[in-house]
């Protein structure tokens, strides 16, 4: 049996790391407050770019751009979004699980033949991959701790570039939607080539009665790497948002698991220290029967 102070040890302990849960609770909710609020404004901008090229892209004749061009595919890059610390729950184990599930199901015979690549972002998916030896692209680590739109158009031109040089010919993205606190969704999305754009019945007759200046060849030209940056930012906000969720439900549910430890061991100390008086009643009580008796 553990002694009294052992117990009273094991509880300052506690107590302590429950300070710590507390404050990290404190700190995610801010953080996902904001978050929440960057992925609400971020969605409907990079829906509208959408919907602008897929009205402009169909009346335009004889298109031709290297980003939406579908050509043979030889070769595969998976980007893998993850966090960059833990203390988030099953956040990342659970999108590793699922990202490694798609590659080796979809993707397993361009793995087996190295024709496969991974673009790690966020440091625990880059650990996670680069100590099983896989082929790695690139990657990009440390983005969560500040994250800028720049971070998202430097993912985005080295993704480019490794397109243009036929280094891979179709890259998809795995990351975590964001739903609410308590949920987000394991999503996979085709980035590269661009998915076709193809206009609902009657908008490429109403699309085309307008004048565009510039043209619109040179407008979607402009727009496409927009809409490419516009995509990994909001793919990242919809990752940092979840990350945040994970971890203000992991700590809160740590909290309360030290709390009602310190209350389990508060009532062990007390059993404790009431068996050592008790015993020490005893001895003091044989004692003077002993002493009596002599």
């Amino acid at each position: 049996m553990a002694t009294l102070r052992e117990i009273r040890d094991r509880i300052g302990s506690i107590k302590n790391t429950e300070k710590i849960t507390r404050a990290m609770k404190m700190i995610a909710s801010v953080k996902f407050r904001k978050a929440q609020q960057n992925v609400v404004a971020a969605r409907p901008y990079a829906r509208k770019i959408s919907d602008i090229l897929r009205h402009l892209i169909p009346t335009i004749e004889s298109f031709d751009n290297e980003l939406l061009k579908q050509r043979e595919i030889k070769k595969v890059c998976v980007v893998v979004i993850a966090a960059d610390r833990g203390l988030c729950g099953s956040f990342n184990t659970n999108l590793l699980k699922v990202a490694n599930t798609i590659i080796n199901e979809k993707y397993g015979e361009y793995l087996k033949s190295h024709d496969l690549t991974i673009f790690p972002i966020g440091k625990k998916a880059y650990d996670h991959y680069s100590k099983r030896n896989y082929d790695l692209y690139a990657r990009s680590i440390n983005v969560f701790d500040k994250l800028l739109f720049a971070d998202a158009q430097n993912i985005v031109k080295e993704i480019i570039k490794g397109y243009i040089e036929k280094r891979f010919d179709k890259v998809v993205i795995i990351y975590n939607e964001f739903k609410n606190v308590v949920q987000s969704k394991t999503v996979e999305e085709q980035f590269l080539p661009i998915p076709p754009f193809e206009a609902a019945e009657g908008e490429k007759s109403k699309v085309s009665n307008y004048i565009f200046e510039p043209s619109s060849l040179e407008i979607v030209n402009n727009l496409l790497p927009r809409h490419l940056n516009t995509q990994i930012w909001r793919i990242l906000l919809e990752s940092f948002a979840s990350e945040q969720a994970a971890r203000m439900t992991a700590m809160d549910a740590a909290t309360t698991n030290a709390n009602d430890l310190v209350k389990s061991l508060n009532l062990s100390y007390n059993r404790a220290r009431q068996a050592k008086i008790t015993t020490e009643i005893l001895e003091i009580v044989g004692g003077a029967e002993a002493l009596k008796a002599s």
